[in-house]
């Protein structure tokens, strides 16, 4: 397969719907990723995100809709030419490695390439492997290298027949946090700089954040939100990406006439729900709403009368986080600098201090009948 002709997307799909049984796994109205863009999807485990993968890579056929690699569409292809098309157009990194034991770590790359050891097949494998930082290792096997430099190796393997799209599954997993994030950034340098179109699947928010400017997260089967770690965190459009996305304690709150928000320990002010600009009148329970409060939001403050009960702490290094129990018996995330250690059991001065606002309708409580009211999207300030 030649590359994809100008205007063609490197990966388009259409309608795009994948059962398992009676569970939809998958279901993707449109979606295009160009040529050289690199993508990151994140989400909980059973949320789509290998189903997607083995759905691009010609794995698994979808029950409807349409995926291209390049403007072919796989559903046309035979098995023969799904396999040439994965061996050649279509990279994937699974989660399990499959180095090759019998093999040094340069005939892995040479057969990756269905190369037979000519020397433009070599310059380009051993360019990969220098540029992953292996290079000097080409005549070692894969069990003389620790875990990290397998993965690079695994790695390099994908991306020596260059392929026209790069599939990575969870590909960082087996590693330590540090390393994993570490070599997060380095896999995004070099796809950068290759110019190779890549999506990159992960539960991790950490290994996500540290690869990507950009995050489309997927819930059960679903993109429900494409944008910035920070918007992510700051500005959900929906309440799973709030409560999925960093830390955080929903706190029910009551809008007031001036459409400040009380939660009790304090009164804010923000976007609220689009209903509640229509009047209380508008729907039932409207004035309730729900609060998200992330640790940032409640600061220590010794000065303040407010108080609230230490009920865990987990210490970060220069931070502790704490479990507050408040006034009214909620709790509270709290994440303040270590030198302020407190005991368990201990009142500490707390303020409210919420730069950012995000609010979700809050459904009354379920009656006899079916519940008909969903949660809005937020409304962050």
């Amino acid at each position: 397969m030649t590359a994809p002709a100008a205007g063609v997307a490197a990966l388009e799909v259409e309608g795009l719907v994948h059962r398992y049984g009676a569970r939809e796994a998958l279901a993707l109205p449109h979606w295009r990723v160009d040529a050289g863009e690199a993508w990151l999807v994140l989400g909980p485990s059973g949320g789509g995100k290998s189903t997607l993968l083995h759905c691009a890579a010609g794995r698994l056929r979808a029950e409807r809709g349409r995926i291209a690699v390049a403007g072919t569409d796989l559903a046309t292809l035979g098995a023969a030419a799904r396999d040439r098309l994965r061996g050649r157009a279509i990279g994937l990194l699974p989660q399990r490695l499959h180095l090759l034991s019998a093999l040094s770590v340069l005939d892995n790359l040479l057969l990756a390439q269905g190369a037979a050891g000519l020397p433009r097949d070599r310059a380009r494998a051993l360019a990969v492997l220098a540029a992953l930082g292996m290079g000097g290792r080409e005549g070692d096997r894969p069990e003389q290298l620790s875990v990290g430099q397998q993965q690079r190796v695994a790695l390099a393997r994908a991306l020596a027949p260059r392929p026209h799209l790069l599939l990575l599954d969870e590909p960082f997993s087996n590693l330590d946090v540090d390393m994993r994030e570490r070599l997060g950034m380095e896999v995004r340098d070099i796809l950068r700089a290759q110019r190779t179109t890549a999506i990159l699947v992960t539960h991790d928010q950490s290994e996500a954040f540290a690869v990507a400017d950009e995050i489309g997260i997927l819930h059960e089967g679903r993109l429900v939100q494409w944008d910035s770690p920070y918007n992510l965190y700051h500005r959900p459009a929906e309440r799973f990406v709030a409560d999925f996305i960093g830390q955080g304690v929903f706190i029910p709150g009551t809008v007031l006439e001036d459409h400040r928000i009380d939660i009790g320990i304090g009164r804010l002010t923000g976007d609220l729900p689009p209903e509640c600009g229509r009047g209380c009148e508008h729907c039932e329970h409207i004035c309730d709403v729900e609060v998200l409060l992330r640790p940032d939001d409640i600061v220590h403050d010794d000065a303040s009368p407010l108080r609230a009960t230490v009920l865990h702490k987990a210490f970060r290094g220069a931070d502790i986080l704490y479990t507050l129990t408040l006034p009214d018996g909620r709790q509270a995330l709290s994440l303040v600098p270590s030198h302020h250690d407190h005991a368990i059991g201990e009142a500490i001065g707390i303020r409210v201090e919420a730069d950012h606002v995000v609010v979700f309708r809050r459904d009354p409580p379920p009656g006899p009948g079916p519940r008909t009211q969903r949660s809005s999207g937020p409304s962050p300030a």
